[in-house]
């Protein structure tokens, strides 16, 4: 069995996450793992799929014809199982007025510890009574082995109230 990621994007409508999936299931093909949402006007995909190495083939052929008739950007890679080295996975949520840099500077953040990001939803909705933009950031992170929890705990606390963010870090 072969891996395939896929992404695609376009106009939101009802259908899209239909013929995606039908494309998959004529082909015998497994969705394994998939993310898909709008995102402005636009609904994005993204799917990993499984199969023989032959089908993921045809798959990338037909899902280009299927692109440009139904105007869909798309992006089709093989890829191999993800190789992780031993790690603890930890929620992070982040509340905030929202301002341009949050996702920039919390990414920041855990890059400089070395620390994995291993999936990130952001959204922004406005508070109910006074309409002020609220951000909203949900994400796991992997802790390598040795890693002090109580350490960065303390550290993403202290950078949190110096980027005037409400974050809480716990296992998950």
């Amino acid at each position: 069995m072969t891996t395939a990621v896929i992404a695609t994007i376009g106009e939101d409508r009802p259908g899209i996450v239909n013929e995606l999936s039908e494309l998959a299931n004529r082909l015998n093909l497994n969705i394994e793992d998939s993310r898909m949402t709008v995102l402005g006007g636009e609904f994005a995909v993204l799917m990993s799929v499984s199969g023989p190495s032959g089908a993921l083939d045809t798959l990338d052929e037909q899902l280009g014809a299927l692109c440009v008739a139904s105007n869909l950007a798309y992006l089709f890679r093989k890829t191999e199982p993800r190789t992780v080295d031993r790690a603890l996975p930890y929620r992070v949520t982040v509340v905030a007025m929202d301002h341009p840099g949050i996702v920039s500077r919390i990414a920041g953040f855990f890059s400089e510890r070395s620390i994995n990001i291993r999936e990130l939803n952001t959204e922004t909705e406005r508070a109910a009574h006074t309409g002020t933009p609220i951000f909203n950031l949900l994400m796991t992170v992997e802790l390598p082995v040795g890693v002090k929890v109580a350490e960065l705990r303390r550290e993403f606390e202290g950078f949190c109230e110096a980027q005037d963010l409400d974050g809480v870090m716990e296992a998950g």
